[in-house]
């Protein structure tokens, strides 16, 4: 039940500082996205399963408070935090080569789906001007805040497994 309730308060918490505090220090337009660090985070560290469950209700809150189609952004941070998952055999909590290679690939697929799904099929094609100007800055800046927010995560995470153990 704690384990619940704490995973309940990072999302909302992220969301909180996603859409507050990282709104308001933008580089070039460009915010990091706290929610997918988190999604991928517990997707490796914990399984396919909670990477799932925690990418299901980030995007949901995304999809609510911003998204046009709901159930959209769900499925793609859904989709995201399964495949997270599946490095869960190779997750060292002490390296931190891994968690960063992973989240900036997360963002890039984020990214490139959101382009796949929101802009393309409408016509839009000018894949190398939202590369550069949208995709590789938001990866950047994302994994730059990783260094932090990882940090964070990962500490809670081993305080919630030394928690279970009891």
């Amino acid at each position: 039940m704690l384990k619940k309730i704490v995973i309940t308060l990072i999302v909302i918490i992220g969301y909180l500082l996603q859409t507050t505090f990282f709104k308001a220090i933008t580089l070039a337009g460009i915010v990091p996205n706290i929610l997918l660090i988190i999604t991928s985070a517990f997707g490796f560290m914990r399984g396919k399963n909670e990477g799932m469950f925690i990418g299901f209700f980030s995007g949901l809150l995304i999809d609510v408070f911003f998204g046009k189609i709901i159930g959209f952004y769900a499925l793609v941070y859904m989709f995201i935090g399964f495949v997270n998952g599946f490095f869960r055999r190779i997750f060292y909590p002490e390296d931190i080569k891994l968690p960063m290679i992973l989240i900036g690939l997360s963002d890039l697929l984020y990214c490139f789906l959101c382009y796949i799904f929101l802009f393309l099929l409408r016509g839009k094609l000018h894949l190398s001007y939202y590369f550069v100007h949208i995709m590789l800055p938001e990866v950047v800046y994302t994994v730059l805040v990783t260094f932090i927010i990882y940090r964070i995560i990962l500490f809670i995470d081993e305080w919630l497994k030394s928690f279970e153990s009891r």
